[in-house]
């Protein structure tokens, strides 16, 4: 009898233990949680993309590459040197290049056909250098115009509804050493990763709270990322190669999560930990 009530006291503390241990972290992750919400409201103020958005600005106007022409020109489908709203109806067809393109990859286009600059010197250079350090710029400029407004992406040209569905194949394709895939963070709710919420990907808040604050500035890195690094950088964590710059993989994952994303505001430039 006394072996078995020490049994049966032993299985009761270890329950206890256990639901206490699951209950103190679920407070300590949802603390975090806050701790993370205060510390974005106070380095809300006085986003460090402004300073790229000046920047971008000023390579917009300025004459550049071998044909010393500006970006004024360049039209990112809403008419030549239209910046507002831009960036809300993108990814998009364009008929001039017979593809759906991002932000970057239309800018690409923009800068090779009208100012010279090679497309693959851009896509050589490493994220936060060079050429790619003007893209940044750029694009801070362009969504800083889109801030917001509606996310409003259309998939009525068969190319576009194509890219939206390699997108959503692309966001459920498991791979790596790991076998994971972008829905393996991004596919469930209450998911997160150093006690940081992830958002869920496949609903339409979630794929606001996502599409819709990047691209973004990291104070963790100390540098402004467009959706392209973004990519990138989880593909690197999934232990996948990485994706060639502006590579139809990244479009039509952007794609995915624009689509998703319709109808939300749009709140980029961000500001990430």
């Amino acid at each position: 009898m006394g072996i078995a009530m020490t049994f049966s006291d032993s299985l009761r503390q270890y329950f206890f233990l256990t639901l206490l241990l699951i209950f103190s972290r679920t407070i300590y992750a949802q603390s975090a949680a806050d701790d993370i919400a205060k510390y974005r409201e106070m380095i809300a103020d006085g986003n460090p993309s402004e300073l790229y958005e000046m920047s971008g600005e000023e390579l917009w106007k300025k004459p550049g590459g071998p044909k010393q022409v500006s970006l004024e020109k360049c039209d990112l489908g809403l008419g030549p040197g239209v910046v507002d709203g831009a960036a809300a109806q993108l990814p998009k067809y364009f008929k001039d290049t017979n593809r759906v393109q991002d932000l970057e990859s239309r800018l690409m286009t923009c800068m090779e056909k009208l100012q010279g600059i090679p497309s693959q010197s851009i896509i050589d250079a490493k994220f936060g250098e060079g050429p790619k350090k003007d893209m940044d710029a750029i694009v801070a400029y362009v969504v800083t115009h889109s801030k917001g407004k509606k996310i409003n992406v259309s998939t009525a040209n068969p190319k576009e509804k194509a890219m939206y569905e390699m997108g959503k194949r692309a966001f459920y394709y498991e791979g790596g050493p790991f076998d994971f895939s972008c829905a393996s963070c991004h596919g469930s709710n209450g998911k997160r990763i150093r006690l940081q919420d992830l958002p869920n990907l496949t609903t339409h808040d979630g794929a606001v709270a996502g599409w819709g604050s990047w691209p973004a500035y990291r104070v963790s890195s100390g540098q402004f990322w467009t959706m392209q690094q973004r990519l990138n950088d989880c593909f690197r964590q999934q232990r996948f190669p990485y994706p060639i710059y502006g590579s139809d993989v990244t479009i039509a994952l952007s794609m995915y999560m624009a689509k998703n994303a319709n109808g939300g505001i749009i709140q980029t430039p961000g500001l990430k930990r």
